[in-house]
């Protein structure tokens, strides 16, 4: 089984490469390249998932030079599991952006350009998730950057671009920074493999350990958009067509909490750091839930409680225990699914009522009852509703932190209660104004074609037409019959709204709510998971003796 570990790193690149050279005179092709080459890499996920479980972590030093020369992929539990969602969720929202490719009849070249950059993400992730030393972990997030910067930017209209350069800078900061922490661990230990760190940090001065440890939490806070450092994500976010949206909001994210949870675990133990983290954990929740509630435009307001949520799982990092440590990743795996579904409907919104501007939306659930069920399932999913997932997950980094019986555990329960009750209210303010009141008067009808004069911008006025809130200045309303082909999201200029929804669209997000149920139903099987992956990730010793060769 250890020869499947770089495959769902190689599969994508080798599938982009098809895709790049055929791609653009053969759609279909493109297309069916894309979908079968992630099929392949979730078929192989669950494989090495179960098998590390059984067998315990499966690994490979590729070009068989052992460590430090060489680069080591290591796929234990932890990494399994992240891989599987992160691939399950991938394939549905590929399956989502060809549904609104199609429907949209996007043909033009900078949207060719989706596919293979999309799967040089997959990459990317896989990348990071098996990475077992610091330079290859490097390398995935470069490969993110990358990719990244293409998918915000399609379509090449100033919102996006101006959103992607956001971007790009933090990113640039992290990645010089990261380089700079990677540069003095090698100096200090002559080593960037994490099984040989794990045992030469420990004799380093307390001070250059403490140094090193910072700048690594610093660089992954970034990432994962932990309070203070989040402030790109509002604004870098929303402008992005809906599909990029859900998967950069749903998984990118989780990458930065991973690379928390490895390092802090296989690099750090000690809990040196728990204080600083449970108070950036508190800070993310109460900031970020606080944006969230005086957001009116849903992206926005999504965008705000993402940041929010990422506070319970800097959390259970913080506290450092193997419960807690199992709480988070479940609410890791829980938050990649619903934020993703939550996002795609944000999408299927905006296609539906032509704007994600809740002071103009309203009548959905009278008007697309199944759109108004695929919001709200995920949104008391998110809410900590019991018996979803949101609230299991919630449930144990809870009961870890009453175990721990600190003051700053207390402080961080009740501040996750508090922030779990106003998830609440901000998920009901936007089923009220978008699903259950009457249509507003302002609200676009059937067949609405809502364009992007901003390379004209001279004549456009303000008035009743005008589209308010972040994502909506520059856009005019023109209206003709339902169902002609014009410009779509994807490219960045127009989109039709339609009564109809294209099914792939419909289907892809139904999935994502099927997975986030699976959760559910399947709860006692991924707590049990999880919690031996906290074990294993405490005991630290069957990481490194399977890299090592001990």
């Amino acid at each position: 089984m250890n020869a499947l570990v770089p495959l769902p790193v190689l599969l994508p690149l080798c599938a982009t490469g098809l895709s790049l050279a055929f791609g653009t005179r053969l759609k279909q092709f493109q297309r069916f390249i894309s979908v079968a080459v992630l099929t392949a890499v979730l078929g192989l996920s669950v494989t090495l998932m179960i098998d590390a479980d059984i067998e315990g972590p499966l690994i490979v030093h590729l070009g068989d030079f052992a460590p430090p020369l060489g680069i080591t992929l290591v796929a234990d539990r932890l990494s399994g599991l992240m891989l599987t969602v992160s691939s399950a969720v991938t394939l549905c929202v590929l399956v989502y952006s060809l549904g609104q490719g199609m429907a949209d009849r996007d043909e033009e070249t900078p949207v060719a350009v989706f596919h293979p950059a999309y799967l040089i993400l997959v990459a990317g992730v896989s990348c990071t998730f098996l990475a077992g030393d610091l330079v290859n972990l490097y390398v995935g997030f470069e490969i993110m950057l990358v990719a990244s910067f293409v998918l915000l930017t399609l379509g090449g209209t100033g919102p996006r671009v101006r959103a992607g350069s956001t971007y790009v800078i933090i990113s640039l900061f992290s990645s010089m920074l990261f380089l700079t922490a990677i540069a003095m661990t090698y100096a200090a230990t002559g080593t960037a493999n994490f099984a040989q760190l794990a045992g030469r940090l420990a004799a380093l001065p307390l001070g250059v350990q403490t140094l090193i440890q910072a700048m690594l939490l610093t660089v992954f806070a970034i990432k994962a958009a932990v309070f203070p450092l989040a402030a790109w994500l509002p604004d870098s976010y929303p402008t992005a067509p809906a599909p990029v949206t859900a998967v950069f909001a749903g998984l990118l994210t989780k990458v930065g909490v991973y690379c928390m949870l490895r390092t802090e675990t296989l690099l750090f133990p000690g809990n040196r750091l728990g204080d600083l983290l449970m108070a950036a954990a508190l800070a993310s929740m109460v900031v970020g839930i606080l944006g969230a509630v005086a957001q009116t435009d849903l992206k926005r307001l999504l965008s705000f409680t993402l940041i929010s949520h990422i506070g319970y799982m800097v959390f259970g990092i913080g506290l450092a225990t193997r419960e807690a440590y199992g709480g988070a990743i479940v609410y890791v795996v829980h938050h990649i699914t619903v934020q993703t579904t939550l996002f795609l409907v944000a999408g299927l919104i905006e296609r539906r009522g032509g704007t994600t501007e809740l002071t103009r939306l309203g009548g959905i659930a009278k008007a697309a009852p199944l759109l108004a069920v695929l919001f709200f399932v995920p949104a008391m999913n998110l809410a900590g509703i019991p018996p979803l997932s949101g609230f299991i997950g919630k449930l144990g980094l809870m009961r870890a932190g009453v175990a721990d019986g600190s003051v700053w555990a207390w402080i961080l329960v009740i501040g996750s209660t508090a922030t779990s009750l106003l998830t609440l209210y901000v998920m009901a303010k936007v089923w009220n104004l978008a699903f259950w009141r009457a249509a507003p008067p302002g609200q676009a009808l059937d067949g609405t074609v809502l364009e992007s004069d901003e390379e004209d911008d001279s004549d456009a006025d303000e008035g009743p037409d005008r589209m308010p809130g972040t994502g909506d200045e520059g856009v005019r309303i023109r209206h003709q019959p339902a169902g002609r082909a014009v410009a779509a999201t994807l490219h960045g200029h127009a989109v039709t709204t339609t009564t109809k929804l294209p099914r792939p669209m419909t289907w892809a997000t139904a999935a994502t709510v099927a997975l986030g149920l699976a959760f559910t139903v399947f709860a006692g099987p991924l707590t049990s998971y999880t919690d031996r992956s906290a074990a294993e990730l405490i005991a630290r010793s069957p990481y490194i003796e399977a890299v090592l060769g001990r």
